[in-house]
């Protein structure tokens, strides 16, 4: 029985590993693609490893593309969405927690806006930072982006998971709101919040079409936009196509790879509630 159980084991193993690397095998190109030279990357028949390393094409990226310019935007965006992410944690604490007047009406007014697609509000949304002469501008970018239903959602589903008596405990003990909020909520909370951090990092990261349609000058634009007009003007360099691609991969892969601990951990608790 040991040694059937072993068996099995391993052939699960051996599977994960070849699955793992067939999916790793993209990256992998992307990365080393990214440091051959010109004539390497068109060479035939191809080559896995470069032979001649060089970071010529990151170099060029900063240098001659703008893309400074496009990770100090984007850059900017994601500070933004994470301090939105705070502002959806308190509004999901508040629908979880607290009893106030058309409490579920409000709440299933958050929930019908999940179920309509982005790019149908987008015109309504852009008529109205048009009216407030927002257009072309960095908070034009970022308004719409800082409240999202569906981290509303979900943390208020986390927040219904909390003990009463919890907070009721903090408040006998003179506790005010945003002490129980700050000290005692947000600790409890970290398994949801590194799940709900990385999707807002993603988002944000690669936020594309929004800052494409809302700005005009390329000052404003991101690294995805920066990435997709890389593209356009330079469509047969693929070797800089690789390392813009690689340079918007790569802070996602460590990302999650330092939050890992925690989004498993708020995977099971959801599967658990």
């Amino acid at each position: 029985m040991q040694l059937k159980n072993n068996f099995e084991k391993t052939i699960v193993i051996a599977l994960l590993f070849v699955g793992g690397i067939l999916v790793s095998l993209p990256f992998i190109w992307m990365i080393l693609s990214s440091l051959k030279t010109d004539k390497e990357v068109l060479s035939i028949p191809p080559t896995l490893f470069p032979q001649d390393p060089t970071f010529q094409h990151y170099i060029e990226l900063f240098q001659n593309l703008n893309f400074d310019v496009y990770l100090v935007n984007t850059l900017i965006i994601v500070f933004f969405s994470m301090f939105g992410l705070l502002f959806n944690t308190m509004a999901g604490y508040g629908f979880g927690k607290f009893q106030f007047r058309f409490k579920e009406t409000w709440f299933i007014i958050v929930l019908i806006t999940m179920m309509i697609p982005g790019q149908v509000t987008m015109i309504p949304t852009y008529l109205i930072l048009n009216e407030m002469e927002l257009t072309n501008t960095m908070a034009g970018i970022i308004l719409p982006g800082l409240i999202a239903a569906f981290n509303i959602f979900l943390i208020r589903q986390f927040m219904v998971t909390i003990p009463d008596d919890l907070i009721e405990a903090a408040k006998l003990d003179g506790a005010g709101q945003f002490y129980i909020f700050f000290k005692l909520i947000l600790p409890l909370s970290k398994p949801i919040l590194a799940v709900q951090a990385i999707l807002t990092f993603i988002a944000a990261w690669n936020s594309f079409l929004w800052p494409l349609i809302i700005a005009n000058d390329q000052s404003l634009y991101t690294l995805s936009v920066g990435l997709a007009l890389l593209q356009d003007e330079n469509v047969t360099n693929y070797g800089l196509q690789m390392a813009g691609s690689a340079f918007m991969v790569i802070p996602i892969v460590i990302i999650f790879l330092i939050f890992q601990k925690y989004i498993v951990e708020g995977f099971n608790v959801s599967g658990i509630k």
